[in-house]
């Protein structure tokens, strides 16, 4: 499909998002979008991106960075319809790195709040394991009522009433190359049962992409929000704590090829709420044309959610900083299969996506067990 054609697409797509498309393709689509050249984006993509988001992406040939999403249904319908007793993180249903994150006591109650006129935006909890900093915020206001704001023009859902919201550290945002921030952040609503409350979710990176050693265990994020309808835009402070230090960090440096293709495992890092994968994926001229990702599956062959990750392809070489929700319980080792991204597919990776003579095995070591 040639780029202005895409463009045609997209731009239709972005018209009809609220009709009856369907959750995966406009999810498929969106992270399409994300991938094209900085040049045919520039003025459509906000810093924050609606989730959910699962894998699909155009083939980009040359130089090009870009960064994609996997929070599947995490955003969507997140949260439980029963009583809040605890972390809500605790009743969060897709991602069971944030569950977990709420069941384990790894959340951090907050009390940062902001108020103009009859309006106040409250940041309740957060959740940050030196790799996402997720955390909740709730709005109150007149012309919010049962999770849909007034805007003064029309009535809408509070997550589409977010024009804007950015997040920074030190004052560096995301087009800073020396910032811990990524090139964009991911929101919904928390779920029918908490209509008002809202998740944003940030993963944090060093500079060079190679490692999280350099991430501070504790920071101050400048957050700022722009509500439709809204002059003036709301500022928060808010807090980030590492709350576990129980983390493995491996360099297993794994290599498989086949048929023109070789598949590199460079670095698995795991907490109780997010696994991080590093690898690469080169190609040879007769398979460049195929845009390639790996799925995690664990000791017991449950496949690990998808979340965000970044990538860049230089000529024939993909590298890609991926991250999963962590597995229930402590996994023996982690399976990790590359597959062929094919439009339209299920959100389930089909056994013939599946690339043979790829598989690669990293095993955990002992006090992971």
């Amino acid at each position: 499909m040639d780029q202005s054609k895409l463009d045609v697409e997209l731009k239709e797509y972005k018209r009809t998002k609220e009709t009856t498309m369907s959750p995966l393709v406009r999810a498929r689509l969106d992270e399409t979008y994300a991938a094209l050249p900085e040049r045919s984006r520039e003025q459509k993509v906000r810093r924050f991106r609606k989730a959910p988001y699962v894998a699909a992406a155009a083939v980009i040939l040359g130089a090009t960075v870009f960064t994609s999403g996997f929070i599947s249904p995490v955003m969507a319908q997140s949260i439980k319809q029963i009583p809040v007793v605890g972390s809500l993180f605790s009743l969060i249903e897709a991602d069971l790195g944030l569950r977990a994150a709420g069941e384990q006591g790894l959340s951090s109650k907050v009390n940062k709040s902001i108020s103009h006129q009859d309006m106040k935006l409250e940041v309740t909890e957060t959740v940050f394991d030196g790799t996402r900093a997720v955390y909740l915020l709730s709005v109150t206001a007149p012309n919010l009522k049962d999770g849909m704001f007034d805007t003064g023009k029309e009535v809408v859902k509070l997550s589409d009433a977010i024009e804007n919201v950015t997040f920074s550290i030190d004052g560096k945002g995301q087009d800073d190359p020396s910032s811990l921030v990524t090139s964009g952040g991911f929101f919904s609503s928390a779920g029918e049962s908490h209509p008002n409350l809202l998740v944003f979710e940030e993963i944090l990176k060093t500079p060079d992409h190679n490692s999280t050693s350099k991430i501070p265990d504790s920071f101050h994020a400048k957050v700022v929000v722009k509500l439709a309808g809204i002059d003036q835009a709301f500022k928060l402070d808010i807090p980030f704590q590492k709350a576990t230090n129980d983390t493995i960090q491996l360099k297993p440096n794994a290599v498989q090829s086949t048929d023109g293709i070789s598949f590199e495992v460079s670095e698995v890092n795991v907490t109780p709420v997010t696994t991080r994968l590093l690898y690469s994926v080169k190609l040879d001229g007769k398979t460049s044309d195929q845009f390639i990702r790996a799925a995690l599956f664990d000791d017991k062959g449950r496949q690990l959610t998808s979340l965000h990750g970044e990538g860049e392809r230089k000529d024939n070489t993909l590298t890609f900083d991926a991250r999963y929700a962590s597995a229930q319980g402590k996994p023996k080792y982690f399976i990790i299969k590359p597959f062929v991204v094919k439009d339209n597919s299920a959100e389930t990776v089909a056994d013939d996506q599946f690339i043979k003579g790829l598989e690669i095995k990293v095993d955990l070591p002992e006090q992971n067990k």
